[in-house]
């Protein structure tokens, strides 16, 4: 990788050819951009002083051939909107100086190509402005075209005694990162661009995959899936917290599917290899590293089955299942609030690879309600999840894919990390643990959605639509009874944070009651302060506490004596 400073004769060179690839998403710079750069531009020429206008990253494209009229090729990773947007200022002011040759000279190879070749999204319009020979607006097309619209608002804004061709030619600077073959662009894009928006996976690979000598395939195996309508880009393009990274649906799937081909003994990845293929953000790098390596740079045995897969993972996974009312009834739709209401996102792989591989809906069925059992025991107990990630793996490189082959496998781990928690675990976990709040919140959820009648006359919400509450306040000192000594007191603020003394509501309480006594904190204060027997009545899982006089330490151990029944029940598949 070299880095350094340079300036725009130093970019466009005269025999050097820029492409940006083929599938980049497309020219989105809008008024906003183009008036700063206006001014930008109009501070350049008037200072005369050395301007920054941004980083570009090139990487090292295929070798000319001996006949070609450039001797040199790079690929655009970043900087399109930027350079796109100075090639487009020039264009217009040089036309409107009736300077039109000076821009040709600049901009375009002995062949008369223009040095700058946009992707499939944007080509047509760029050319047709680049071969503009008046200084006057043009039609733009349907849907409109932002490189068009460009042209039309510079040459309606531009003053030509405000601006200076050779000054800004002069004083324009950027910093250039060449890339080797073999660099990982998506790391140094990353890097680079850590506070915007990062450069996806899926666009890299999009461009790996495909180029302009397979549109039709493109067409067919990408379009028709990612990119055929609003409602599929807005699918794929749901962003999600996964850890401490934020990450788009279609990257999540990128990234599963992969570790289906990791984990297919045929292919024998080393164990060393694994390990490196396991981190995401060098995702792209490694699809590249795993075609060249272990499907001799065949890219057709990973595309082979892509669309399948992806059509599979869209009929899986819905974050708003997460907003939706939840069935009792096990399967992928309870699965999914354990995904992504409870961010357990290394479970997809494998449920992706059990949905696409199991047909009997019975047996996945099955599947499903055993992995609800294991995840939530584990929940309660307050399990460690960091291995996770090897188990699910674990099930794929084995192939289990019927309920039998997973319960038998999960009951042979005696492993810390995954093994099962028995009743008398799970009991104590209900007595005495103490959990994040969104683990709370889950556990009650899914034991609510799964005892209540669908007789019910109270509607179970979303996931997402109940807060969490102590029924005992963490500041119960303020309005109720004191105890008779420190050590009861202690006991008291620890039981009060565990699954019995907590209740999941759909409206949170007002801070005027939260911490009163019971029977204020029941009633509330009229209507604009609802109080419990109005938040959470109806709610299976509060049992009968709202009937209660009192509420202390024998109550609370009451209640999770209860949920734990419930749990016992509900999860007792395996």
């Amino acid at each position: 990788m070299k880095a350094g400073e340079i300036l725009i004769n130093g970019i466009f060179n005269g025999s050097r050819l820029l492409e940006i690839p083929f599938y980049q998403r497309s020219y989105v710079w809008d008024e906003e951009q183009w008036d700063r750069f206006l001014s930008d531009m109009e501070f350049v020429t008037k200072t005369q002083k050395p301007y920054f206008l941004g980083s570009i990253i090139f990487k090292a494209g295929a070798q000319p051939n001996m006949w070609d009229s450039f001797s040199d090729r790079r690929i655009v990773i970043d900087g399109q909107q930027r350079l796109t947007t100075l090639m487009i200022f020039l264009k217009a002011l040089c036309l409107k100086n009736n300077q039109n040759n000076l821009f040709d000279k600049d901009f375009r190879l002995d062949d008369n190509t223009i040095v700058l070749q946009h992707g499939r999204n944007d080509c047509a319009a760029f050319e047709k402005v680049m071969n503009l020979t008046a200084a006057e607006k043009i039609e733009n097309s349907t849907p409109e075209s932002r490189i068009i619209s460009a042209f039309n608002y510079f040459i309606s804004k531009i003053n030509v005694q405000k601006f200076n061709r050779n000054i800004i030619k002069q004083n324009v600077q950027f910093v250039c990162i060449d890339l080797a073959d073999g660099e990982d662009e998506q790391q140094v894009f990353d890097t680079i661009n850590s506070l915007g928006v990062r450069l996806t996976t899926a666009e890299l690979l999009k461009n790996y995959f495909y180029s302009k000598d397979n549109v039709e395939e493109y067409e067919k195996n990408w379009v028709s899936i990612f990119e055929k309508d609003s409602d599929a880009r807005s699918y794929w393009e749901q962003t999600l917290e996964t850890g401490r990274m934020k990450r788009s649906l279609i990257d999540i799937f990128f990234d599963a599917y992969f570790q289906i081909f990791l984990q297919d003994k045929k292919y024998n990845v080393s164990a060393e290899d694994k390990i490196v293929y396991s981190r995401v953000e060098h995702l792209s790098k490694s699809y590249q590293d795993f075609i060249t390596n272990y499907c001799a740079g065949d890219k057709k045995i990973v595309l082979e089955h892509m669309a399948e897969y992806a059509n599979c993972f869209a009929e899986t996974f819905h974050p708003e299942y997460c907003d939706m009312s939840l069935t009792s009834v096990p399967g992928i739709q309870r699965i999914n609030i354990i995904i992504f209401g409870l961010k357990n996102t290394t479970l997809i792989p494998y449920i992706l690879y059990v949905a696409k591989n199991v047909e009997n809906p019975n047996e996945l069925r099955k599947i499903y309600e055993i992995l609800e059992s294991y995840l939530m025991r584990r929940m309660v107990v307050h399990a460690n999840t960091k291995n996770y990630n090897n188990l699910f793996s674990s099930l794929i490189l084995n192939g289990v894919l019927d309920a039998e082959s997973l319960k038998e496998k999960l009951l042979k781990s005696n492993d810390a990390t995954t093994y099962i928690p028995d009743n008398n675990e799970l009991k104590e976990g209900f007595m005495s643990a103490k959990l994040v709040n969104l683990q709370t919140r889950g556990i009650l959820y899914m034991i609510e959605s799964g005892i209540r009648s669908p007789k019910s006359s109270v509607a179970l919400l979303g996931f997402n639509n109940y807060s969490l509450e102590h029924m005992m306040p963490k500041k119960w000192r303020n309005n109720w009874e004191p105890c008779a000594t420190e050590e009861l007191a202690r006991n008291r603020d620890s039981k009060l944070l565990t699954l019995g003394n907590l209740a999941i509501i759909p409206q949170s309480l007002n801070a005027s009651i939260r911490d009163n006594s019971w029977i204020d904190k029941k009633a509330g204060k009229g209507d604009e302060n609802p109080g419990l027997e109005r938040c959470a009545s109806g709610l299976v899982t509060m049992h009968d506490s709202l009937k209660k006089e009192i509420w202390n330490e024998a109550e609370i151990e009451a209640r999770a004596k209860w949920l734990y029944e419930q749990a016992k029940s509900l999860w007792e598949t395996i």
